[in-house]
């Protein structure tokens, strides 16, 4: 779904994603111009208002040509389900501009203290991906009221100069998500500035802000694996043809081999993975999704995402001392692949 354009831009710039931890300028006034963090807001807002069979394909295309990348545009996009929780006006002003974008975390670990017009909010809260270009961020935190905590939860909306960015990310992969922790001292936030994730408070809402919270979910990172594990295959070819030169006709016809059977098998996962998202999108429209199916969703996402990593893993070993240089194609789509699979919404309980 990503032009040919689109991707030539994501992948002369991988390298510098890697390196600098985000999204270099140019690209991300790309983004905004191809309204990738708006892919789940109405038109009205400056949305591409589209279905989540759709966005998965979107989601899956952009984190093939650059994981960081993909990871940021499912991110981004997923922030848009917040639109129905807040109050119309706060929705359209927060929304509305061309580089709206959200970052947080659904972890509630701050405390909100009650005062006449609103709550005295402090916290830390880890894994923003997006920070360095957020324009609001989103964090959950624990209402105090009268020195006492309560049982009541809500979400904040902090603008960028409320927050501290703690700039922790390091993890293997992912490295330009930009995914650090931020925290918030003693700042200040109207009442019409939080919002409760079960509270419907406007009619701006498309369909997929009804679907299930937890499949969305787990059909957006699932995208995002089947993404990587597809520029993998990709990588992995690509190495294996460099090789034929060097390596024994035996070792040669083994790889090759081992690499037909993975993206067979990768190819009949990321199938099942579109056809069932297909098959309980048109469920959810007529009102027929029920507990069943979306257990079964749920499975196919974790599956999916097990293969595509599997896959990656088999073949791995296989791929010579190329492969375990980070600076190499084929190591990054595998690390990448490795920590986007660690996603809560993919591990199996």
């Amino acid at each position: 779904m990503l032009s040919e354009d689109l991707s030539k831009i994501i992948r002369s710039a991988s390298t510098e994603i890697e390196k600098t931890g985000t999204l270099p300028n140019d690209l991300l006034q790309v983004a905004y111009e191809q309204q990738l963090f708006k892919l789940f807001l109405p038109k009205e807002l400056g949305g591409r208002a589209l279905s989540l069979p759709d966005a998965a394909h979107e989601f899956r295309d952009a984190s093939f040509e650059d994981g960081s990348f993909g990871w940021l545009t499912t991110i981004g996009s997923g922030g848009n389900l917040f639109l129905e929780n807040m109050t119309e006006e706060q929705a359209k002003e927060l929304y509305l501009p061309a580089n709206a974008v959200i970052a947080g975390s659904g972890y509630a670990t701050g405390e909100a203290h009650a005062e006449e017009n609103g709550y005295r909010v402090s916290g830390k809260w880890r894994y923003c991906s997006g920070a360095p270009y957020a324009s609001m961020f989103t964090a959950n935190t624990i209402i105090w009221r009268d020195g006492e905590e309560t049982d009541e939860m809500r979400a904040c909306i902090f603008m960028p100069e409320q927050v501290e960015i703690l700039e922790d990310w390091n993890a293997i992969g992912l490295k330009g998500t930009g995914s650090h922790t931020i925290r918030v001292k003693d700042a200040f936030i109207p009442h019409d500035r939080t919002f409760s994730v079960v509270e419907t408070q406007n009619t701006l809402g498309l369909p997929v802000h009804s679907f299930p919270f937890v499949q969305f979910s787990q059909v957006s990172f699932a995208a995002v694996c089947l993404g990587l594990g597809a520029r993998f295959l990709e990588e992995a070819q690509q190495l294996i043809d460099q090789a034929k030169s060097r390596w024994t006709a035996e070792k040669i016809a083994g790889t090759v081999r081992l690499l037909e059977e993975q993206q067979e098998r990768f190819n009949r996962a990321e199938q099942l993975f579109h056809s069932t998202v297909e098959q309980c999108w048109e469920k959810h429209l007529n009102g027929s999704l029920d507990v069943h199916v979306l257990d079964q969703l749920s499975a196919i996402c974790m599956e999916s995402s097990d293969i595509a990593t599997d896959c990656a893993v088999l073949l791995f070993r296989r791929l010579g001392m190329q492969a375990v240089m980070e600076t190499s194609p084929v190591n990054r789509a595998f690390r990448d692949l490795w920590t986007a699979g660690q996603h809560g919404f993919l591990n199996r309980s």
